[in-house]
C-alpha cells in the first residue's frame, strides 16, 4: 500500500525532535533550571514526551481509524 504525497509530507513532523537535540550546545547549560534540575536534564526530558506526541500524531494521521 503506497502513501499519498500529503501522508509522507506528516513524517516531517519526525524529525523535529532529531533537530531539537542533535545540536548539544544549544541546551548544554544549567540555566534556566526547572525546580532545580538543570536545563540540561528537564529540556531532553521535555523532548520525550514531546516525541511520544509527534509520534502518535504521525501514526494517526498514516493508519487512519487505528490511532483512536
Amino acid at each position: 500500500m503506497e502513501n499519498p504525497p500529503r501522508s509522507r509530507a506528516i513524517y516531517a513532523l519526525l524529525a523535529i525532535p532529531f533537530v531539537a537535540l542533535a545540536w548539544v550546545p544549544f541546551y548544554d547549560k544549567v540555566e534556566p533550571s526547572f525546580f532545580g534540575v538543570p536545563f540540561f536534564y528537564w529540556y531532553q526530558f521535555l523532548w520525550v514526551i514531546l516525541t511520544t506526541v509527534l509520534t502518535y500524531i504521525v501514526y494517526a494521521a498514516t493508519h487512519p481509524g487505528r490511532g483512536r
